[in-house]
């Protein structure tokens, strides 16, 4: 036996260099099956022997697989591992650069991109990849500067192709229409079934004014993807420059219909409904997409359409402005009070995950509450699937406007995925984390329903509890938090968000009838002379106390600084 185990010993120390090399062959061959290579390059990192550029190589396969799982911070940390073994490898700085731009931090990016350059002044790729940020922030000539040296310093058809495409989306943004469809034709020589042009190229016929010719294109990029959100509100946008609005109407209402989240959809359907006098329903779609509640990475595409919206519903609120000096018009009634309206949802019937017991009951316990407190209307809304929860929004968002002061309360499952809150209706499904984008409700859609009401604008989520579907849902994104609850947030002034939980942490369900957030929350709203600033200060220390410690909620965003707020006996 002994014999045996020595002999064991010596062939597996004669094997271990072949098999290192092996490892080392199979991380560095490009043809190589993804999973195959990925374990050999974590081979090869696991060895401390081998050093050089084949561990530098191994640690890039790393970066470049977690850049594919969205996993930023791990690409970064092993493209920085790369880095300090190849320093002047520019595709590994190029990488991080990437992970940086797409994880938000674009002063990093634009670092890498820079250093890139310095060592290596014709990478055609570092040119293109700043132009893109430059682009996204909307300083468009800076990224014309940056596209062109990008084209001058192209290293393969791949990149001929990118660069050309690029700089023709950018041109089209200023307007520069037929060097944007020169560029477009050139990157479709280079690849004449690349999906990407037809898709901007149709937005750039739109910007002419050639319709039919956007149709087409249009037309050809969701003959090869049918739910491509971006190519059916880009189609709707052409209907509705030739006029036939019920074409529109439908590949607006087909794209949010796939994404109900999607933002140039409802900016679309908004102009749509201004041009048929629906000004009430144009406020609407822009009222929802107007601002964004987070800072996340977002394509120069959805921050137009964002300003568009915000545009155009200060118009629409500046029609409704005072009459002229001197011109005095005659006014309806107006009734006397604060009138107070509120939207509560219960979400506890999950129909994929577990069902939730206390949502439903903490649901009524509020809607109670707000009711004894004088609210002119309460909407309860429980156990909400997809399409009711974001019909229950717009219709609320519909009342809000008619009051000073507007409230959601929601208990269910919350989470945040991408950079991005999200509130679960009950018929979600989420077998993967990116299905939350069209499955479940952005906290932004919340908050603004609320955003027309006149003075108070209050939403409150007892929604940050374990996430359910975290053992089968396929990871894509980085999630921090896919466990955690939601993640911190920057509405705009005028508004307060309270969280039953921090940010990151964990609401409790408790061993009561309700949550502990809602029992506090039902009982201390009801104390008279309590500022409401103030009120969820006790709030949260009550909460703190009640759970020993477990559970701390928090407030988001900052309401008007010159007016108090009560719910009971304040003036």
């Amino acid at each position: 036996m002994l014999r045996a185990l020595l002999l064991g010993l010596v062939m597996l120390g004669a094997t271990g260099p072949a098999r290192a090399a092996v490892d080392i062959d199979t991380c560095r061959n490009n043809t190589a099956e993804p999973v195959a290579r990925l374990a050999a390059c974590e081979s090869v990192i696991a060895d401390e022997k081998i050093t050089g550029p084949s561990r530098a190589a191994a640690f890039w396969y790393r970066g470049d697989s977690l850049m594919k799982k969205r996993d930023y911070d791990g690409a970064i940390a092993a493209f920085s591992a790369s880095h300090e073994i190849a320093p002047q490898n520019t595709n590994v700085i190029n990488a991080r650069g990437i992970a940086y731009s797409y994880k938000g931090d674009d002063e990093r990016a634009l670092a890498d991109y820079d250093l890139c350059l310095q060592l290596r002044p014709t990478f055609g790729s570092a040119y293109n990849n700043r132009g893109l940020i430059f682009m996204r922030r909307g300083e468009l000539q800076r990224a014309l500067d940056e596209f062109n040296l990008a084209v001058k310093h192209v290293s393969n058809d791949q990149s001929r192709y990118l660069h050309h495409y690029n700089r023709g989306r950018l041109q089209g943004l200023l307007k520069a229409y037929d060097a944007s469809l020169a560029d477009f034709a050139e990157a479709q020589k280079i690849n004449p079934d690349g999906p990407q042009v037809p898709v901007y190229r149709c937005v750039t016929y739109i910007g002419m004014g050639r319709f039919d010719d956007a149709l087409a294109d249009c037309n050809t990029a969701l003959a090869k993807s049918p739910n491509n959100v971006f190519a059916l509100a880009s189609r709707g946008n052409a209907y509705l420059g030739k006029g036939n609005l019920d074409a529109a109407l439908g590949d607006y209402e087909a794209a949010l219909k796939i994404n109900p989240n999607y933002v140039r959809a409802y900016v679309g359907r908004g102009q749509l409904f201004e041009k048929r006098r629906n000004l009430a329903a144009a406020r609407a779609d822009y009222r929802t997409v107007a601002s964004a509640v987070a800072a996340r990475r977002e394509d120069i595409d959805t921050t137009l359409a964002r300003a568009v919206a915000k545009a155009r519903l200060e118009a629409l609120l500046g029609a409704a402005a005072p009459a002229p000096a001197g011109k005095v018009l005659p006014s309806a009634p107006q009734p006397t009070g604060t009138r107070k309206v509120a939207l509560i949802v219960g979400n506890g019937a999950y129909q994929s995950v577990a069902p939730l017991a206390n949502p439903p009951r903490d649901a009524k316990l509020i809607a109670s509450t707000f009711r004894e407190l004088g609210f002119a209307t309460v909407t309860m809304a429980p156990d909400l699937g997809r399409d009711k929860f974001f019909a229950a929004l717009h219709e609320f968002g519909v009342e809000s406007e008619k009051a000073d002061w507007a409230v959601v309360y929601y208990a269910g499952h919350g989470m945040e995925i991408g950079g991005v809150n999200y509130l679960i209706p009950v018929d979600a499904r989420l077998k993967a984390d990116s299905d939350a984008e069209t499955q479940a409700v952005a906290l932004e859609q919340v908050i603004a329903s609320v955003a027309g009401a006149k003075k108070l604008r209050l939403v409150m989520l007892d929604a940050c509890r374990d996430n359910p579907f975290e053992k089968t849902m396929q990871r894509t994104i980085a999630l921090k938090l896919v466990n955690r609850g939601f993640s911190n947030i920057e509405p705009e002034a005028g508004f307060m968000v309270v969280y039953a939980a921090k940010h990151g942490e964990t609401a409790l369900d408790g061993d009561a009838l309700n949550s502990p957030f809602a029992t506090v929350l039902a009982r201390v709203i009801k104390e008279p002379k309590i500022e409401v600033r103030k009120l969820f200060d006790i709030v949260r220390d009550d909460v703190w106390k009640a759970t020993n410690r477990a559970q701390q909620p928090f407030t988001y965003g900052s309401l008007p600084g010159r007016e108090d707020f009560y719910f009971v006996g304040g003036k």
